[in-house]
């Protein structure tokens, strides 16, 4: 055995360069492997594993500090059916501006909770970034809730109170249940609310006996209601509201991660199985000299099987080490997409994947090992480094007649020299192009998805209606959206609140029209009605003003043009038996009015129910319905901040503000995705480029001698760089061609899945996204990837010398 360990060791370290090439393919291959499989199991059900880490909240309520004390809110918690609580934390509206940012949009309202610490029997926050607040003056924001400038060190002002009080960013930490937007000390709270303003209201987290259902948390509720005084539950919050949306968010990446993971396995068995059966093969003639020496066939197979683990070994331990890392950005991308907290891979997937690439190596390396053993010794001594002379000699020849250079000739006749070997490079190529593909297609269709997927936000600028100055309800009053004494966000709305007055909706269009560079501009006002036949309440969003069809994507059909014609989405259609061309009956009380579906628009919001019609359609459905958020376009040139800030002086007296189009926001879903795909991209790419590296150099070195003739004939080192490259540009192009076609497939297939998963339907537009410049453009990534990666070997045998090449025969 010390014999035969001598060989596996000499065998590693003489074969330096093929050795770390296996070192890199495996550790690529197991990083890869291990972020795929970790991103895979994290999706299976990231919402419930980090609830339960984070032991969340069943139920948030909100109470009013002027009907209950302190102790009578903290009492709720031995209420009937409650397992566990936390609290009571004050709890306040406030609206949070980084001090850098632009004039312009106002600050959307966050609710922000004064706790002493992160942790607690419910709610136990993680603390991603920074640490927790820990004196007045600082603030910890929720990551789903920050906007993009919102970073550590940063200084928000807090907009609506005296003096303009700024808080410093000291931490970013997420709650699974989103219990508010941020926390400061409970002595900060007091000084965020205005003097003459109401008190913060107290907050609760509770943990319930059962929470399986719907029906479940309002039994809790009712008995946390019936636990406190008389109206002091102003608001709650079930935690199956966010589990619903967190969900729909994980659907989304199911299909494309699960597409990459077994383009990455695949990938990742050609590419080691090319590695390891090439470097066996290449020891033929060294495995007949063992013979020689006395070494049995099991004893030459072991040897170079442990010859090939020994290495792999290394870099799946690597490779192991590497994934994790490069999880922890990635993952937190994808932990924030999917409001569900920190993301980790499981350790089973790091002990896993590198046992199993270690498995397929010693699989693959023990077949032609075993074939090269069982070769007479004298067979196997005869084995020569250079191909039989036969073999691609007619092709050399019929090249040589093209009026090319020499050198091109020669590399265009190379891979028929040894078309296997060539046949497995090629497949490698074809899979690095058709992860390019893909991932480019896949990453243009996320943007236009974006992009296409919110109806309502097609306008350079959205102007919203707010309430009348002076109502109950409006910017400033107490029980305002973004106020103190407001619901928190899902909460129930209470039935005794008095409605709110409306705002001048006809001075507000008259503002907007009066400006200049205002284009173009329509309303849509949304309100709650019931369908026939189905329980529950589906959003009405009516138009005033021509609205542009070709603003709005349709999935099928059209845009509703004729008095009593509609567009709704296809989770509406689904969830309603619904086809394009049948009518659906809509009920306000004892109002009806019947709407022909003539179209299926792609809309991401509003869960996919919002039925989309004229207003002229329903003005006796919902007759005192006022618009309250018009789309504007813009003249082309207008600076839009300067627009704003103009607009919204003349606004806000009105009751209204303008903001910057939601489309202007990127989605964490999207950034998450891309980064996802930009990623493993890139680390498959890189494993096809190790799979050329590796057969080019094997190429090089059975064919060094012939190397030597020709640099003996004349032939310039760039003209050596040139053969090398050029017997592998042709390879890459076939397979480019064949990969790109492969690509776009995987992309068809692949996007509509995202849709289905999340309940709509893709628009043949938003996947139809390649041209025939683009297909021509990723064909030659083929070309690109086979030259990288014989670019490094072709260098070595420009640089090899002339007498040294001619005496390695």
């Amino acid at each position: 055995m010390s014999a035969l360990g001598r060989v596996v060791r000499a065998g590693v370290g003489r074969r330096r360069v093929q050795t770390t090439v296996m070192v890199l393919t495996t550790l690529l291959t197991v990083a890869a492997a291990v972020l795929a499989t970790g991103l895979l199991v994290g999706s299976r059900a990231p919402f419930d594993d980090a609830f339960a880490r984070q032991h969340g909240a069943h139920l948030t309520g909100q109470f009013d500090a002027a009907k209950a004390t302190a102790a009578q809110v903290r009492a709720t918690a031995d209420a009937t059916g409650v397992a566990a609580a936390s609290g009571p934390y004050g709890i306040t509206s406030l609206r949070l501006r980084v001090t850098t940012a632009p004039e312009g949009a106002m600050s959307p309202p966050l609710t922000v909770a004064g706790r002493k610490s992160a942790g607690g029997p419910v709610d136990d926050l993680d603390v991603t970034e920074g640490r927790w607040a820990r004196a007045p003056g600082e603030i910890v924001i929720e990551s789903g809730a920050r906007a993009p400038d919102m970073v550590l060190g940063a200084r928000v002002q807090v907009d609506g109170l005296p003096g303009g009080p700024t808080l410093k960013v000291v931490g970013i930490a997420e709650s699974i249940g989103e219990s508010a937007d941020g926390w400061v000390v409970p002595e900060q709270l007091g000084e965020l609310t205005a003097p003459d303003g109401p008190r913060p209201d107290r907050q609760m987290l509770y943990r319930l006996d059962d929470a399986g259902s719907r029906a479940g948390v309002a039994a809790g509720r009712k008995a946390v209601a019936a636990a406190a005084p008389a109206g002091a539950l102003s608001g709650s919050q079930s935690y199956l509201d966010v589990k619903q949306l967190a969900d729909e968010n994980t659907a989304a990446f199911i299909p494309f991660v699960t597409a990459f993971a077994l383009l990455g396995l695949a990938m990742s068995v050609l590419i080691v199985s090319i590695v390891v059966s090439g470097a066996v093969g290449a020891a033929t003639r060294r495995i007949g000299v063992l013979k020689s020496l006395g070494f049995t066939p099991p004893q030459v197979a072991r040897a170079y099987v442990a010859q090939a683990a020994i290495p792999a070994a290394l870099g799946a331990g690597g490779g192991a080490v590497v994934g994790n890392v490069l999880s922890v950005p990635l993952m937190d991308e994808v932990a924030t997409a999917y409001g569900t907290g920190r993301i980790l891979i499981p350790l089973w997937v790091s002990l896993a994947v590198p046992a199993a690439v270690l498995a397929l190596v010693a699989a693959t390396a023990l077949g032609p090992a075993l074939r090269a053993a069982r070769l007479r010794t004298t067979a196997a001594l005869s084995v020569g480094r250079t191909p039989r002379a036969a073999r691609g000699r007619r092709v050399r020849h019929l090249l040589g007649r093209l009026p090319l250079p020499r050198a091109l000739g020669l590399g265009l006749a190379g891979p028929f020299a040894r078309p296997a070997r060539s046949a497995t490079m090629a497949a490698a190529v074809t899979f690095g192009a058709l992860a390019v593909t893909f991932a480019v297609g896949l990453g243009t269709s996320l943007i236009a998805l974006q992009k296409e997927g919110t109806p309502d936000a097609t306008g350079d600028v959205m102007v919203h209606r707010m309430m009348g100055p002076s109502a109950p309800g409006a910017p400033g009053a107490p029980g305002a959206p973004g106020e103190p004494g407001a619901a928190p966000p899902g909460a129930e709305p209470d039935p005794s609140a008095t409605p709110p007055s409306p705002a001048p909706a006809k001075e507000i269009a008259a503002a907007i029209g009066a400006r200049a560079e205002t284009e173009h501009f329509f309303a849509t006002a949304e309100a709650d009605v019931t369908v026939a036949g189905r329980k529950g309440a589906v959003p009405l969003v009516t138009y005033h003003g021509e609205a542009p069809a070709d603003g709005h994507r349709l999935a099928a059909g059209r845009w509703f043009a004729a008095p009593g014609e509609a567009v709704a989405p296809a989770r509406f259609l689904e969830a309603t038996d619904t086809r394009i061309g049948d009518s659906v009956t809509l009920r306000d009380g004892t109002r009806t009015t019947e709407l022909r579906i003539v179209g299926e628009v792609f809309d991401l919001g509003d869960e996919g129910m919002a039925v989309r019609t004229a207003y002229a359609s329903v003005a006796t459905l919902v007759p005192d319905l006022e618009p309250d958020e018009w789309a504007v376009d813009l003249t082309p040139g207008t600076d839009r901040s300067a627009y704003l800030t103009a607009l919204n002086a003349d606004l806000q007296p009105l009751g209204a503000e303008g903001t910057f189009s939601e489309n202007d926001e990127e989605s964490p879903v999207i950034v998450a995705m891309q980064a996802l795909i930009a990623m493993l991209t890139a680390m498959l790419v890189a494993v096809a480029c190790l799979g050329v590296l590796n057969t080019v150099v094997l190429d090089t070195r059975e064919r060094v001698h012939d190397l030597g003739v020709f640099k003996a004939l004349g032939m310039s080192p760039r003209q050596t760089v040139a053969m090398v490259l050029t017997s592998v540009a042709g390879i890459g192009l076939a397979a480019g061609a064949a990969g790109v076609p492969l690509g776009v497939a995987l992309h068809h297939y692949v996007v509509p899945e995202m849709g289905r998963s999340v309940g709509t339907n893709i628009p043949d537009a938003l996947v139809d996204i390649y041209t025939p410049a683009h297909l021509l453009l990723l064909a030659l990534a083929g070309v690109a990837i086979a030259t990288a990666g014989a670019l490094l070997p072709a260098t070595w045998a420009a640089a090899t010398r002339t007498a040294t090449a001619l005496r390695s025969e």
